[in-house]
């Protein structure tokens, strides 16, 4: 395409934008190569997310829900080792705030309305990376096969200089 004869005979626009050509027909182009495809979107509408709130794992530590369902999924905000009636940790052992971690998180998906096993991405933030194999052993006992997609990445620092912090998406 000659894009310096396009520029001369047509103003440029800048942007970002999606266009959707379901269905048209281009020259040259027979019914066989031009078929309509459906387009997936998702809503921002604030009437379809449901916040998700349960005193059997710590409150938000800030302006944020533990979870929010919408659009099919429920989307659970980073957890941390805190024991749920006191606010504490639960030690400063990564092993121990593991087990603390998903054990919350697992109250915050049963309120939910899912479980472990509807978990398809997870986000482990950790402050010492060393700690990997470690929080993999305890990880592993709380998702069944197939596991969920998961990033682990080492962080400067967490909320309350917590040793581990876990977010996760599951399918309702």
């Amino acid at each position: 395409m000659d894009f310096a004869a396009l520029r001369s005979r047509a103003p440029v626009a800048f942007g970002v934008g999606c266009v959707s050509i379901a269905g048209a027909k281009f020259r040259g182009s027979s019914p066989a190569q031009s078929k309509p495809f459906a387009c997936l979107s998702i809503s921002t509408d604030a009437s379809i997310k449901e916040a998700v709130h349960t005193d059997k794992a710590p409150a938000a530590l800030g302006p944020y829900s533990q979870a929010i369902k919408a659009n099919n999924f429920v989307f659970v905000s980073g957890c941390l080792g805190l024991i749920p009636e006191t606010g504490k940790f639960v030690s400063e052992s990564v092993e121990d705030q593991t087990e603390q971690v998903l054990k919350n998180m697992g109250e915050i998906l049963k309120a939910s309305g899912v479980s472990y096993s509807s978990v398809v991405k997870t986000t482990i933030l950790l402050a010492d990376l060393n700690d990997f194999k470690k929080v993999n052993e305890i990880y592993g006992k709380y998702f069944p096969s197939p596991a969920p997609a998961r990033a682990t990445y080492q962080v400067a620092a967490l909320p309350m200089n917590a040793r581990i912090e876990v977010e996760c998406i599951a399918a309702l």
